[in-house]
């Protein structure tokens, strides 16, 4: 059972950080994107924000800390705050800590800094500052190393990094040890940064890029190198780019019989988790025909569900052509002719493509759509694809809908596919 949500994520105005805050962005499509020469989703994080939710944290540690490690504190502090469940007070202390990673911008300058130290010159305060830093954010361990001491736990305590399906990976991870008794109590972290500044230089590096990669380019790579110039529009007929951002989603998961025990509100259910890979020898590729989604989603649903169960699926859509045509080929096959009657939309260009953070927003976001009975429109979103074979809910308003059951997708590059199923409380 998810318990609890936190987010740590963009805004128009200020970040987001709980649930009504993001459902009023998704819901009514709106994009909070910013331009810095190319579209990018900033949290642009106060430095109050933080110091009001962690004012206790010793400044040896936290004088160091990353907007990796900032954003994903700020994300379970809130996501434990919504379940109503107390750092404070020890309630986590037996809490499998779960985080995905997958980008390593925020890690850089701490590397350089130790790499460049000049050891007869650095004074010892120096070196010791240096030590502290390197330690809590060198790896892509670095959030789940200060989350587990926040909380003091003495759960399991690991990071996954498969890219952007980082977070849904560690959610499927976290469903399984409920279901097998190894726990009964999961954080689940999905955490990136990446640079601005080094989007901007891919940017311009791309730009003379583009007639040496079309003379390298084999099957499966799409015909244009990605662009960040121009606002994404997932599923759109004028979708040719994808915007990155940043930001930390949270997400509490409990067995059943701990949240009844408790009293919990409850969002919904995570039921199962399939994942599969594309086996193209090309690691950068997608296979377009969307036989590995089909494989995965099968996967996940087993021989309890139907596909017919399912009126609406969470995509991964980022504004990339080939996930958009593997998406409606994956679809296409798995309804048939009913497949015009499939909603599936992706609120990717409200927030920005973040990467780790992109599973557990997903499930949050559909979970919150069960909740609601409405589904959010794909944002940005106005004129659909012609080979969109599914209802991709365009423009700014939900679409009612009345369901038990719903799939998310996350994908990774290299053609890894990641399908979550989720039901509403009360579902078997």
């Amino acid at each position: 059972m998810v318990t609890g949500m936190g987010f740590c994520l963009p805004g128009e105005e200020q970040p987001l950080f709980t649930a009504d805050e993001v459902w009023n962005v998704a819901a009514n499509g709106r994009s909070c994107l910013k331009h810095h020469g190319v579209y990018y989703g900033s949290v642009d994080l106060p430095d109050t924000a933080f110091a009001e939710r962690l004012p206790d944290l010793p400044g040896i540690f936290s004088q160091h800390y990353t907007n990796a490690h900032r954003y994903g504190l700020l994300s379970l502090v809130e996501a434990c705050a919504d379940a109503q469940l107390s750092i404070r007070d020890g309630d986590l202390t037996d809490a499998a800590v779960l985080v995905g990673r997958g980008g390593i911008d925020a890690n850089v300058s701490s590397y350089l800094e130790v790499l460049h130290a000049d050891a007869r010159t650095t004074t010892p305060h120096q070196a010791m500052e240096l030590f502290v830093r390197a330690q809590q954010g060198l790896t892509p361990s670095d959030v789940a190393l200060v989350q587990g001491a926040l909380m003091r736990t003495t759960g399991p305590c690991f990071t996954v990094s498969c890219g952007c399906a980082s977070s849904a990976v560690q959610i499927g991870n976290a469903r399984r040890m409920i279901a097998d008794g190894d726990i009964d109590l999961a954080v689940v972290t999905g955490v990136d940064v990446f640079g601005v500044d080094v989007i901007q230089n891919v940017q311009r590096l791309l730009h003379g890029a583009q007639r040496a990669y079309d003379s390298i380019r084999v099957d499966g790579m799409p015909e244009l190198l990605p662009a960040f110039d121009r606002v994404m529009r997932p599923y759109d007929r004028r979708a040719d780019c994808v915007n990155h951002g940043e930001g930390s989603v949270t997400l509490v998961l409990e067995s059943r019989d701990r949240a009844q025990r408790r009293g919990a509100y409850t969002y919904g259910q995570v039921l199962s988790h399939g994942m599969t890979r594309d086996g193209l020898s090309n690691p950068l590729a997608s296979d377009e025909n969307g036989a590995s989604l089909v494989a995965a989603i099968r996967k996940c649903l087993g021989d309890r569900w139907e596909i017919d169960q399912i009126p609406y699926i969470h995509g991964g859509s980022d504004g990339d052509v080939v996930v958009t045509a593997f998406e409606a080929n994956a679809a296409r096959t798995l309804y048939g002719d009913a497949v015009e009657d499939l909603l599936m939309t992706s609120q990717e260009a409200c927030f920005g493509h973040n990467g780790a953070p992109a599973g557990a927003l997903g499930v949050a976001l559909t979970l919150l759509m069960l909740e609601q009975g409405e589904v959010c429109p794909t944002a940005n979103c106005e004129e659909p694809a012609d080979n969109i074979c599914f209802d991709p809910v365009p423009g700014v308003h939900t679409r009612h809908l009345e369901f038990d059951y719903a799939l998310t997708c996350n994908y990774q590059i290299g053609g890894v596919k990641s399908a979550i199923l989720l039901g509403s409380s009360d579902v078997d």
